[in-house]
């Protein structure tokens, strides 16, 4: 089971951090980027793109799994931002990116970015989704009987 469905064992992720400059606000970065993010659905669902996400610091900080202290709250909340994407391939993705419809939406974000843009493309190593409850009661019994 795949965590993003019709994602390919090969297939490319790519990450955006974007951190806001202190005039813009959340709602100003969830229009642009919602302009971008439903040009590539419609320009490039059959370029390569599969999927994606954008997430926002929430503040939170584990202090369960942090190993440098224990912090209260980032002070990036509400200010970072994470724009993930999903590909078959990089030369896809980098054909997204020269599209004439592309090109002012993704400028009209990086107005907002106050530490420009680095967008890294990654590979997947492990993907999944949790158990359902039936799957989560065999794999701890499996780890029981079998566990060393």
């Amino acid at each position: 089971m795949s965590l993003i469905n019709n994602f390919p064992a090969d297939g490319v992720v790519t990450v955006n951090r974007v951190l806001l400059k202190p005039e813009y606000s959340l709602d100003d970065l969830q229009e642009r980027v919602a302009c971008l993010c439903e040009n590539v659905k419609t320009y490039h669902s059959d370029t390569g793109f599969i999927g994606g996400f954008v997430t926002v610091n929430s503040g939170q900080i584990s202090n369960e799994g942090s190993t440098i202290g224990q912090a209260v709250e980032s002070s990036l909340k509400g200010r970072e931002a994470l724009i993930t994407t999903f590909w078959r391939s990089f030369e896809e993705h980098e054909a997204s990116h020269r599209s004439e419809t592309f090109q002012p939406l993704f400028e009209a974000v990086l107005e907002l970015c106050e530490n420009g843009n680095e967008e890294i493309a990654y590979e997947m190593l492990w993907s999944g989704a949790a158990y359902n409850q039936e799957q989560a009661e065999q794999a701890k019994k499996a780890k029981e009987a079998h566990a060393a």
